[in-house]
């Protein structure tokens, strides 16, 4: 631990160094900033909401590098120990808690203080600023986008089959009855449950009255009985012959079976719609959104966000810079911009993420009328009412894949749900407190 510890204290001595060689002026006479994010699709925004800063500033010139997202966090971590990371970059909730918590993030909780009281209050929702918020409640970054999940449906299919389309009104059962229908009349399959959390199991552990940590992030919630409900009920779908095993999906991603016309039903994040649009033109107008189904009897000691059966996961990015460096204060000059109602409905216009500042989620809808895309967007907004924040601590990344390994045991027959559930949340327990110890010791 001693020795971690002046690992730790000579990786801050070097960032405080290598701090000062950052952020040279080139030889145009201006400061050159590297904008890091990791999606090509949302470049042409962020670097349209670059080019209205720098038209204020014409002495900044603020370039955008995209890279994939597994060498993204590769590169950000490597970057983080030696302090040479970008100038400004997107954060995730996945990573946002490790990185804040060792003091790699700048704190932008007062970066609106002249500007106005209140600011990320009264202009950013509940769940957007705590996407953006460290173990201590500070601000590490400015909130970007948010987003929801949807059911994307097949029409063509639902028409073949007799099917009315998904309702509001739509429970589990509404769902699982018309998957059974159309797989009858089509051979195609209903629904495509495949085994993950953001868009899978979470949402239904909720919809019923469950929760998968308390509130305070410190315990896991995978035997509460709404939880269990509502897992047990996502997991035995694949029990019915309209639903895939979970050894299809481990060769057919859900949005390759429903694209090739293979089944008429799965989860799908806001942020991939652009692409979808995009890459799929032959199936324009074959396919819509719809709300997620409800649970038409949560378990009513539960812990979801109201008892109606209604729930579905929201995250969002934020813009974040190191917490050291010569362009710092001039990253933060630019960041404070990003959070302004004008730079987020430029990004929102492009339409490929809806912007977290309230009152510009209609640049976003205005975007896809704008192309052409006709789908109910309409859902979204409906969607953000009941609205569950991505499920984080700061040990995430460590018991994500532990217990969606462990879940797979239910899935694939090698033991009971109960069983699965119970060592899930050992696992969830575990690992927190243990991540708890460690920061507690460095602090």
């Amino acid at each position: 631990m001693k020795k971690a510890s002046r690992r730790i204290a000579a990786l801050l001595a070097a960032s405080l160094f290598l701090a000062l060689l950052a952020g040279c002026g080139a030889s145009d006479g201006k400061t050159h900033l590297i904008f890091q994010i990791w999606d090509v699709y949302q470049r042409p925004g962020m670097e349209a909401m670059c080019d209205a800063y720098t038209a204020k500033h014409p002495d900044v010139v603020i370039e955008v590098q995209v890279t994939s997202w597994n060498e993204y966090w590769t590169k950000l971590e490597a970057a983080a120990e030696s302090n040479t990371m970008p100038d400004i970059f997107w954060m995730h909730t996945n990573q946002l808690l490790y990185y804040a918590d060792f003091g790699m993030l700048a704190d932008v909780t007062d970066l609106y203080d002249d500007v106005e009281p209140n600011y990320y209050e009264n202009h950013f929702s509940e769940i957007s600023r705590s996407n953006a918020s460290g173990s201590d409640g500070r601000m590490y970054g400015v909130p970007k986008d948010k987003d929801t999940g949807l059911l994307v449906y097949n029409k063509e299919m639902f028409d073949q089959a007799g099917v009315a389309y998904p309702t509001d009104d739509w429970t589990w059962e509404d769902m699982a009855d018309a998957s059974q229908k159309i797989y009858d009349a089509t051979g195609k399959y209903g629904l495509m449950a495949y085994n993950d959390d953001q868009l899978g199991y979470w949402c239904f552990a909720y919809q019923a009255g469950g929760h998968i940590l308390t509130a305070d992030r410190t315990q896991a919630g995978y035997t509460n009985p709404g939880s269990s409900k509502g897992i047990e009920f996502y997991v035995n779908m694949q029990k019915g012959d309209w639903c895939p095993d979970q050894t299809y999906f481990a060769e057919t991603a859900p949005s390759i079976a429903f694209f090739s016309e293979q089944g008429a039903m799965y989860l799908e994040g806001t942020w991939n719609l652009p692409q979808l649009m995009e890459n799929y033109p032959k199936l324009r107008g074959k396919w819509d959104l719809a709300k997620l189904p409800k649970c038409a009897d949560p378990i009513e000691d539960g812990e979801s966000l109201d008892k109606d059966g209604r729930a579905t996961m929201s995250n969002g990015l934020c813009y974040s810079t190191a917490a050291h460096g010569k362009t710092r204060e001039l990253a933060l000059d630019v960041m404070k911009f990003f959070g302004t109602e004008e730079a987020q409905a430029i990004a929102g216009s492009y339409g490929a993420a809806i912007s977290a500042y309230i009152g510009t989620e209609q640049t976003y809808f205005d975007a896809f009328e704008k192309a052409g895309y006709d789908l109910n967007l309409q859902v979204i907004q409906d969607q953000f009412d009941y609205s569950i924040q991505l499920i984080n601590n700061a040990a995430r990344p460590k018991w994500k894949p532990l217990v969606l390994t462990e879940l797979n045991k239910a899935y694939n027959g090698q033991s009971d749900i109960s069983t699965v559930l119970a060592n899930m949340e050992k696992i969830v327990d575990e690992t927190t407190a243990s991540n708890l110890a460690n920061a507690s010791y460095y602090q």
